[in-house]
């Protein structure tokens, strides 16, 4: 079973957001870390860039995989995790705290109102494991 915080949003592409106000931080989910794997890299986007929703804004590599990840919601990045960069490992270890990816403020704050809730999201999963 997948630790699945209560405070956060989540989508079918396995990433969560945290909101505060207009910004939405954005991590992935520890179903997304499990299934990778040991991750190894990170590519993020700059400070700047814009997103649409359902945009690639980066990759995953881990020691199975590259994935691809996605911002669940559209807007401007404010902030990227660049501790990730030299120890990308710590999204293995804690994926929703330390480890988020970036910050974006929204366009549309009201976008994460229309992802899933911890329940939802574990009822997801459940579909998808069995």
């Amino acid at each position: 079973m997948s630790n699945i915080p209560e405070n956060l949003r989540y989508s079918k592409d396995h990433e969560w957001v945290a909101v505060e106000g207009d910004v939405a931080a954005i991590g992935i989910t520890d179903y997304a870390q499990h299934s990778l794997g040991d991750v190894v890299y990170i590519d993020m986007p700059r400070v700047g860039d814009k997103f649409g929703a359902h945009e690639s804004f980066g990759s995953v590599e881990s020691v199975k995989a590259v994935s691809e990840v996605f911002t669940p919601v559209a807007g401007e990045v404010t902030a990227v995790n660049d501790g990730l960069n030299d120890t990308p490992e710590k999204v293995n270890g804690d994926p929703y705290g330390d480890a988020w990816f970036i910050k974006i403020k929204m366009d549309n704050p009201g976008d994460a109102d229309g992802m899933m809730s911890a329940a939802e999201y574990e009822e997801y999963l459940e579909g998808i494991d069995h």
